[in-house]
Formats: structure tokens, sequence, C-alpha cells
């Protein structure tokens, strides 16, 4: 009989999904507030899944929403979506390494479906174990699904959750991402490159308009971390 390989897609695909499941409280609530104000915008329940489905991404869809007329300015979204996302390169090519051996269907399929949350705990699975297709679909299929759903319904009971910050809840995906950076750090060659992106990302905040406070900061981590083996000693350890 031939040999039973050890990696069984399902139970990575499970594994997945129970690793993303508690997420999803923030998906609920974020996706219900984004929904709402894209129905006070005008936007059908239908328009908002739509824009859900194709756009997938929180942050440059309630920007969309934010400065959305009618008609809309195509060219003005599209230009503010791809500065807000302008992180996505930077991500994406940080987790292409672990994606070698995936099809090509596999690998772009998954960078369109890649989120910060997921990305997140992509990079801590490929730090202990391969990172396979089954196990990272498992962490971006219930997130996507979840988004699409949760926006749908705000949009039609619109009105439903007018203020999250009353419940605190606007912190909620805040929360989540820095318990994953804990998860990330690797040492003392980890607080350079996050040193530089956070002063970058402050000042952008500070100095510019709109959202290039992100594009800088992941900028200017990327860079630091790509000079990083220049300036440190041969040999030295990363312990903290």
């Amino acid at each position: 009989m031939s040999k039973v390989s050890t990696v069984r897609p399902n139970s990575e695909f499970n594994d997945g999904v129970v690793r993303i499941t508690p997420l999803l409280v923030a998906v609920i609530v974020y996706g219900l507030l984004f929904g709402t104000l894209a129905a006070q915008k005008g936007l059908s329940p239908l328009e908002t899944a739509l824009m859900s489905a194709m756009v997938f991404a929180g942050a440059s869809q309630f920007v969309a929403v934010e400065i959305w007329t009618s008609p809309p300015a195509i060219l003005l979204l599209g230009a503010t979506a791809l500065m807000v996302n302008l992180r996505h390169v930077l991500m994406g090519a940080a987790i292409a390494p672990f994606m070698r051996g995936w099809s090509r269907g596999q690998a772009y399929g998954g960078l369109f479906f890649m989120a910060d949350e997921n990305w997140a705990f992509a990079l801590q699975r490929s730090a202990t174990a391969p990172l396979t297709p089954g196990y990272y679909f498992g962490l971006c299929l219930p997130l996507y699904v979840g988004w699409i759903a949760c926006t749908t319904l705000g949009a039609v009971f619109g009105g439903f959750l007018q203020d999250p910050a009353r419940y605190g809840l606007d912190f909620a995906f805040t929360a989540v991402f820095l318990t994953l950076l804990t998860g990330l750090w690797k040492g003392k060659r980890s607080f350079l490159p996050w040193g530089a992106a956070a002063l970058a990302a402050v000042a952008g905040h500070l100095l510019l308009p709109g959202v290039w406070y992100i594009a800088l900061g992941g900028l200017a981590g990327a860079a630091v971390g790509a000079l990083q083996p220049l300036t440190v000693a041969e040999g030295e350890t990363d312990g903290a």
C-alpha cells in the first residue's frame, strides 16, 4: 500500500478556521458599521455586498464611503483605495516566500484574500510549520464570507449600530492586531524596523493629509529591515 501523506488538507483547513474564528466578533461589529455608513451614503445592500466582495479591504472601504458622491468620482475613489492599500505590496512580498510550492492559482488567490489579520496569523504559522494552502484558506474564507454577510446586513438594517465607540468596540481590531504583533516579535532585530515604521507613520499622520502615513510607515520599516544586515554585527543573536 502507498504511504499516506501526513499533511491532511481538511485538517489544515479546519485548523485555520478555528484560529480565525475569535476574530469574527470584531468583523461583525465593523461589518455592521460599514454597512450602516454605506446605506447612509445611498448604497443599496447589493452594491454594498459587491463592494465588499470585490474590494475586501475594510480600511479602504471606510475611506471610500467617507468621500462617496453621487455619481461616484471613480478616479478619486480608485486612487484613495490604492493609497490606503499600498501596504499590501509589502505584505505580499513578506508572505510570498512561504507560498513556494503552491500552484499559481493558489498563490494569486491567496493574495486576493490577504487582509491584515489573516496575514499576521499566516506569518505566525510559517515561523513554526509550513504554510499550507489549506491552513491559509481556512484563515481567509471565514473572514471573507463574514465581512460580506455583515456589511450587507448593516446596509439592510441601516442605523443598527450608530456608535461602536460607546461600547468600546471601536478598539476591537486594534487590540487584536496588537496581540498578533507580539507573536511576530523576533527580539532585538525587530526593534529598529518597528521603531522606524512607527516614527514614519506618526510623522506622516501629523504632517501630511490623507492616509499617506500607512504607506510611509510600511516603507520605512521595510527599508530599515532590508539594510539591517549591514549594520548588525556578525554573529549577534536575536534574543530579547
